[in-house]
């Protein structure tokens, strides 16, 4: 496991999770060095719950039902980890979106809206 230092707390990633490539393409032409964007659809491809806790935020895509349960991922951060992560989810229809507000994710995008407000975004955590 390695040591979360400061240096690697001031890394700007970013977690999406989807397997829809025409969306990752999109997002990662919004993204310029220093931001990484990192693709998975399994949170333990991230490490354990020191290493999430080292990402700037999540983008979660509501749509994607075969490769993970978008339900899972929220309460894993929330109630596992324990971890405030900001989860920006973009997709899925209106029983998915409510039953993720209680699960306490933060924010709602179509998909159009999430590509539009991604720069918004890294700016706003370029700290």
């Amino acid at each position: 496991m390695s040591e979360p230092t400061i240096a690697r707390r001031l890394e700007r990633r970013i977690i999406l999770m989807t397997r829809d490539a025409d969306i990752q393409n999109r997002l990662q032409s919004c993204i310029e060095p220093p931001w990484e964007l990192m693709t998975v659809t399994d949170l333990e491809d991230l490490g354990s719950w020191n290493e999430v806790l080292l990402y700037r935020f999540m983008l979660l895509d509501l749509d994607e039902v075969e490769a993970f349960d978008p339900l899972d991922v929220i309460r894993i951060l929330r109630m596992e980890y324990q971890i405030n992560l900001p989860v920006f989810c973009f997709g899925g229809d209106e029983d998915i979106r409510d039953e993720m507000r209680l699960s306490r994710a933060d924010r709602f995008f179509t998909r159009e809206e999430m590509v539009a407000r991604l720069p918004d975004f890294l700016q706003q955590y370029a700290w």
